[in-house]
């Protein structure tokens, strides 16, 4: 087990692929900024709470131009049904063999209720429409997150 090892503001983002509406889409491809954010399981309390609170903003983030991202090692079918459940207007990343995760640094050692394990981190990573990373959040809270990045994009831009 190893602890996870999030990318830094001003490295390249690693490039990754995702369905959405049916369309494969490379993240070579996207021209504008995004946030690619990652959690470690559908319908779970924390996040839940994160993706609601980012589709409750979700008219600041289009306002922005700053597209949404994202991922967890859950399957295309659990993402759907999370996607319909919640009425997510983003796509969600089906990184089932954690390629993604771990080329971003943020699947590793976690430790709950006195069991340790290796699982998927929730951190995020701000990136620009050239693929730079912008800004990491290595501790993110699901409640305000929406919010946090909204304001230091606003800072950045």
């Amino acid at each position: 087990m190893s602890v996870p090892q999030p990318l830094d503001p001003g490295q390249k983002a690693p490039l990754f692929s995702y369905q959405e509406d049916g369309v494969t889409v490379k993240s070579s491809a996207l021209s504008t900024p995004y946030l690619i954010y990652f959690y470690p399981k559908d319908d779970t309390p924390g996040c839940t709470k994160e993706a609601c609170a980012i589709r409750d903003s979700w008219s600041a983030f289009k306002s922005a131009g700053l597209k949404v991202i994202g991922a967890s090692k859950d399957p295309d079918s659990s993402h759907e049904k999370f996607r319909v459940k919640y009425d997510l207007p983003f796509p969600l990343v089906a990184d089932t063999n954690l390629e993604v995760a771990q080329a971003f640094g943020v699947y590793g050692e976690k430790k709950f209720m006195g069991r340790v394990y290796d699982s998927v981190h929730r951190m995020s990573f701000l990136v620009s429409a050239d693929g730079i990373i912008l800004h990491t959040y290595p501790k993110v809270k699901p409640e305000a997150h929406a919010a946090q990045v909204l304001q230091d994009f606003s800072q950045l831009s």
